[in-house]
């Protein structure tokens, strides 16, 4: 029973998080709203209006931005975390700082439960309750939306009753407004067969782009972006702007089928332009930097890293221990990477870097090249060595004539 208690409920001002907060209302407890602004675009000042409006006993807004993006996207982006292969994670990485957040207004205003308005077959539930359980074990989480199964109808219907402003049901597309990108979904996208429309934004995302190509020009210093085209940038801003110079070209849209947490797989469209083109930036200065050996290491870290953070285990000791990792490995990815952005194509065109292992005295085939080829032959015959004992011993592996040849 809720009666009496007091509820912290991670408020969006949407329809599944406006209803909670008048069911929680209604159920006797005291519900308090938190709003987090993680650079998704609402006006602030009218979701704490419509939070007091519906029933919130008090409503907190809190910018993370700078958090989100210097504790959670920097180290995603040094780990070059594409679940996957494909999606960059910027949704899943806000989870666990929402629910961190939520944890310390708990703690402000004394309640002993928190809410989100996640569904029964999403993944943010899971990230939320995890997390939860992973820092603050005491408390309890409710999730009414998945605990009552409301169908979408019944939910509008039961908002309309109780003066809760709904959106129209006109649009069979629906937008959700994520952290640095949006997700499409829809009944007519559910069909993995259906194109997706053109456009699904009225702004510069999605757009095929200009007839002219934009080059662009990323710094680094030791694995994060820290300038654009020169001008030195707090992350969080470099994120925005690149957003809107890669989306206006049409960067960064993703038409994947993914496999959900829960066991089921989905189709899902997002748009993330400034994401996709900082990870495929800061995995090409890798390549001038780091060698051979911790690079195929590492790409098998990113992976599970990845599939840590989709998976809610943020704050667990493994997502720790390979943070500490990824940190150790970008101690010398300082440098800059120049791409080529044209209809809807990310092209990498350059890259410098004052610790690149790369040496064009050794790789070029002029007559001046420092490399010894004298060293070659003897290199080949100890590299060969194990294969030409098996095969002496053992006779070699039968090599068969083509068909083709006969």
């Amino acid at each position: 029973m809720l009666e009496g208690k007091k509820v912290v409920l991670a408020y969006s001002g949407g329809l599944d998080t406006s209803v909670c907060l008048k069911w929680f209302e209604r159920q006797g407890a005291e519900p308090y709203a938190l709003y987090l602004d993680l650079g998704q675009g609402e006006p602030a000042v009218d979701v704490k209006a419509k939070a007091l409006k519906i029933g919130a006993a008090d409503a907190f807004v809190r910018d993370a931005k700078k958090e989100f993006a210097e504790e959670y996207v920097g180290p995603a982006i040094k780990a070059n975390a594409l679940y996957g292969g494909k999606y960059p994670l910027f949704t899943a990485l806000g989870r666990p700082l929402i629910a961190k957040k939520m944890v310390e207004v708990a703690r402000e205003v004394g309640a002993t439960h928190i809410a989100h308005g996640s569904t029964g077959k999403g993944n943010d539930q899971v990230r939320f309750d995890v997390t939860t359980a992973s820092i603050a074990p005491d408390l309890t989480v409710v999730a009414p939306v998945r605990d009552w199964n409301m169908s979408r109808p019944e939910e509008m219907a039961y908002a309309e009753e109780h003066g809760i402003p709904v959106p129209s049901p006109g649009n069979p597309l629906q937008r959700r407004r994520e952290p640095l990108r949006p997700l499409h979904r829809g009944r007519p996208l559910e069909d993995p067969t259906t194109s997706p429309p053109g456009r699904l934004r009225d702004d510069h995302l999605s757009g095929r782009g200009p007839n002219e190509p934009r080059y662009v020009t990323i710094g680094f210093e030791e694995g994060l972006p820290v300038s654009l085209d020169g001008d030195a940038l707090p992350l969080a801003e470099l994120i925005a702007e690149l957003n809107v110079v890669a989306g206006t070209h049409g960067v960064g849209r993703l038409d994947m089928i993914e496999d959900r947490l829960v066991g089921i797989k989905s189709r899902e469209i997002y748009e993330c332009p400034a994401a996709l083109t900082l990870v495929q930036a800061h995995k090409e200065l890798e390549t001038m930097t780091l060698t051979k050996d911790v690079l195929r290491f590492k790409a098998t870290v990113e992976q599970r890293y990845a599939e840590l953070t989709y998976e809610g285990l943020w704050f667990t000791p493994l997502k720790t221990a390979l943070d500490a990792f990824v940190a150790e490995t970008q101690g010398t990815v300082t440098g800059s990477v120049r791409l080529k952005l044209y209809k809807g194509s990310s092209t990498v065109v350059g890259r410098t870097a004052p610790h690149a292992l790369y040496n064009k005295e050794l790789a070029t085939y002029d007559p001046n090249s420092t490399f010894d080829e004298a060293a070659a032959a003897g290199f080949i015959a100890l590299w060969g060595l194990p294969a030409r004992q098996w095969a002496g011993v053992n006779g070699g592996i039968e090599v068969k004539e083509s068909p083709a040849a006969k």
